[in-house]
């Protein structure tokens, strides 16, 4: 089965020898998606709003250019430095996934490569 890689041009791409995103037939699977600015370094620091916003936006674009769309994820999590926070990153799944309501797992984590993140999501995608 064709297996296409989708990168994003992460700085951490090669060093830990990962994908963006990965198709292998029907299936779609996108990595922890850190909220980096499209300029380089954190977006919306200190915001777990805006940096949920900003992983949405890079997990969309991998989804997309792995020939997907949002309307066929079917699992996302969420990996939160604050579980307190949850609701924050909650809204922004909301303006992305009401209409297709993934099942969806928020967990809390003690740390991120970069500690100026404060989550990072994946995706899961199936395409019909």
């Amino acid at each position: 089965m064709l297996r296409k890689l989708v990168p994003s041009g992460s700085y951490l791409e090669p060093e830990i020898g990962f994908s963006r995103a990965v198709r292998v037939g029907q299936f779609i699977a996108v990595a922890g998606t850190a909220p980096i600015a499209a300029t380089g370094g954190t977006a919306a620091p200190g915001d777990v709003y805006g940096q949920t916003i900003r992983c949405l936006e890079i997990i969309g674009d991998a989804i997309s250019e792995a020939g997907g769309t949002i309307k066929q994820v079917i699992r996302t999590r969420i990996m939160l430095l604050d579980i307190l926070k949850w609701r924050d990153a909650a809204r922004a799944h909301g303006e992305f996934f009401r209409e297709v309501r993934p099942a969806c797992t928020f967990v809390q984590v003690s740390g991120f490569i970069d500690p100026a993140w404060l989550v990072e999501m994946e995706a899961d995608c199936v395409l019909e």
